[in-house]
């Protein structure tokens, strides 16, 4: 899962948000990988789609 975008330089605490957001739905990250502009995860393939919802409502990407 890798969240990406020029805005992460200059817009602190979205690493926070994202391990916030899937902490609070009880989703371990198993591995991170990071640079300037995305942020890399590796969460177990049962909770991937659960995960990546789970960000575009926090970021509000979610279809509306």
């Amino acid at each position: 899962l890798t969240v990406v975008g020029v805005g992460m330089r200059s817009h602190a605490g979205i690493a926070h948000e994202v391990f916030e957001a899937l902490g609070e739905k009880g989703i371990g990250i198993q591995m991170i990988g990071t640079s300037e502009i995305k942020l890399s995860m590796v969460v177990d393939m049962k909770h991937a789609e659960q995960a990546a919802m789970v960000l575009h409502e926090r970021f509000c990407l979610a279809d509306k």
